[in-house]
Parts: C-alpha cells; sequence; structure tokens
C-alpha cells in the first residue's frame, strides 16, 4: 500500500512538472486526486474487513453455466436485499481471471466456481450448498446466506 502510495506521488510530481498547460494540469490533478481517495477508501475497507466487515464473496471465472449464474444473481439479491441497510455487509462479485482479485482467489483457495462468506480470517465455504440448491430450491440457499451472514455480525 506505501509503495503504490509512493508512486503516485511520484506520478503527481512528474506530471505537475512536465506539464505547462493549465487545463491539462487541472485534469491531471484530479485524476490523481481522485486515485489518492480510492486508495483511501481502499485502505478503510481492508482495515474494517480485519474486525467488522462481512464479505459475500461469488467467485467464477469468465464462462459461467446456468447454474453459476443463479448462484451469483441469488447471492446478490439476497445480500443486497436482506442487508442493504447494514454497512458491514458487503457483496463482491469476483472474476478469477482478472488479476486484481488474485490475492483473494489465493487466500480462499479458489480454483473454480465458489460461495464464501468471510469475516476477518473466519470464513466458510457454502460452494457445495449453493450449487445443490440455486435452481432447484433458491429460497433454501437465500435462507442459508442470511443465517451465515447473521452468524458473524
Amino acid at each position: 500500500m506505501k509503495t503504490t502510495f509512493l508512486s503516485l506521488i511520484c506520478m503527481l510530481a512528474l506530471v505537475t512538472s512536465s506539464c505547462s498547460d493549465k487545463k491539462k494540469t487541472q485534469e491531471q490533478d484530479a485524476l490523481v486526486e481522485s486515485s489518492i481517495e480510492a486508495l483511501d477508501q481502499e485502505q478503510t475497507i481492508q482495515e474494517k474487513s480485519d474486525n467488522t466487515m462481512v464479505y459475500v464473496y461469488y467467485f467464477h471465472g469468465k464462462q459461467r453455466c446456468k447454474t453459476c449464474l443463479a448462484v451469483g444473481d441469488l447471492t446478490k439479491k439476497t445480500v443486497e436485499g436482506a442487508f442493504a441497510s447494514n454497512e458491514l455487509v458487503k457483496f463482491i462479485e469476483v472474476d478469477t481471471s482478472e488479476k486484481q482479485y488474485s490475492d483473494l482467489v489465493e487466500k480462499y483457495e479458489v480454483t473454480w466456481n465458489a460461495l464464501i462468506i468471510a469475516k476477518g480470517d473466519d470464513s466458510i465455504n457454502l460452494t457445495e450448498d449453493a450449487f445443490a440448491t440455486a435452481l432447484t430450491t433458491p429460497k433454501v440457499l437465500e435462507e442459508l446466506i442470511v443465517e451465515q451472514v447473521n452468524k458473524k455480525l
């Protein structure tokens, strides 16, 4: 995180010193400022996640079957519906082929699709239940997700 921040500061210094066009400088300053805000927000989320945040991760690859789509859609709908007013619960869809998620994929040892609910280092893998119920008995999966999230709150 510190390396990213220092790189951002160096980039800002380089852009500021090499560009004399005022409009470009203002646009670049705004871009750098928004990048810093995004980093601050990411750090805040990471700090919260250690102790208080409950994340519902839906991991998937580029191609998804009917069941995969159902698990993702139902999970998102359930989390956003049941916990809409709770800032401590967040649904995150993770495309395992994107490098930005490689740490999560490695942490939870995901090799294919997965549904994982986590709070700090405490997590539960609901993948088997999710894929067994998403199409045939979606209400069972909804209840399971709500139950497991509530246990972590």
